[in-house]
């Protein structure tokens, strides 16, 4: 289901679900002779199962003359809900390649995804995903396939466009927006379908400074009030990093490192001081 180009999955599970259990931790603690003391267990609650999952992920492709090609090596991540991580490496790595694998726009070679639904896609042109003449009307379009009331269309319809922020938008004819505000729209057509899954497709190619900003913090902004959705936001900006609860980074086709934001800008800057190439942009 389309709404723009923010397409709206059912079921993406490719295998078993993941199942989580809570854990119990026995310690004994031993003082002087004759005064031995024992803990009593504590059970704590299992972590969220994740919002996004690849496991051992793989995609090759053939050429014209038979030759196969590997495209995505192993690739294996995690990403808990209610957080904003971003996937990031050099061009040509596989980044935008491993998204599209996630969002079951193309099948893997090997490996299983399990993602929340429903799920939606952004791609990274926003003139590509406004399809109505005014912001309401091209929140609300996604909706039809629901078959909500009209009053539970126009609630959902208001609440994701304060969510990021456009709310005072919603009568603007799409054409007098800029690039960030449009991509801000198909981010709340997004939200009002209940996407508990948000892929973002590098979002802010085509932005100028000052929309880029807006675009990443309504992004930000969602995904923490809500608490439950997740996004995965691919950019090929370093700066960007700096906005993310977690990141993903990757080099010819496999993920080499995934962790909490300073864990990667560390190694990222190891990587640079150490004279490796590193192509972004």
């Amino acid at each position: 289901m389309t709404h723009g180009l923010a397409v709206g999955f059912g079921s993406l599970r490719c295998g078993p679900s993941v199942s989580s259990s809570s854990a119990t931790i026995h310690r004994t603690l031993v003082a002087p002779p004759r005064r031995s003391l024992r803990i009593c267990s504590s059970t704590f609650p299992p972590p969220p199962a994740p919002a996004i999952e690849g496991r051992d992920v793989s995609l090759s492709v053939t050429t014209r003359r038979g030759r196969v090609l590997p495209v995505l090596k192993g690739c294996s991540l995690l990403v808990p809900p209610g957080q904003l991580w971003m996937l990031l490496g050099p061009n040509g790595c596989g980044k935008s390649t491993l998204l599209k694998v996630l969002a079951g726009f193309q099948n893997p070679t090997a490996g299983t995804v399990y993602i929340n639904r429903p799920c939606s896609y952004v791609f990274q042109n926003p003139d590509h995903q406004v399809v109505m003449p005014t912001v309401g009307s091209d929140v609300a379009f996604g909706l039809g396939k629901l078959k909500l009331p009209l009053d539970e269309v126009r609630l959902r319809v208001s609440k994701s466009l304060d969510a990021v922020g456009m709310l005072s938008y919603s009568q603007r004819p799409i054409q007098t927006l800029s690039g960030g505000q449009k991509q801000r729209v198909a981010i709340a057509g997004a939200l009002a379908e209940a996407s508990k899954v948000l892929l973002l497709d590098e979002l802010t190619t085509f932005l100028d400074e000052h929309d880029q900003i807006g675009v990443i913090n309504a992004v930000r902004d969602s995904v923490a009030a809500d608490g439950e959705v997740a996004a995965l936001w691919v950019t090929h900006r370093l700066e960007e990093l700096k906005y993310a609860d977690g990141a993903i980074y990757m080099e010819d086709g496999q993920i080499i490192i995934q962790g909490d934001v300073s864990t990667i800008s560390k190694f990222i800057k190891k990587k640079q001081d150490g004279g490796s190439e590193m192509p972004f942009g």
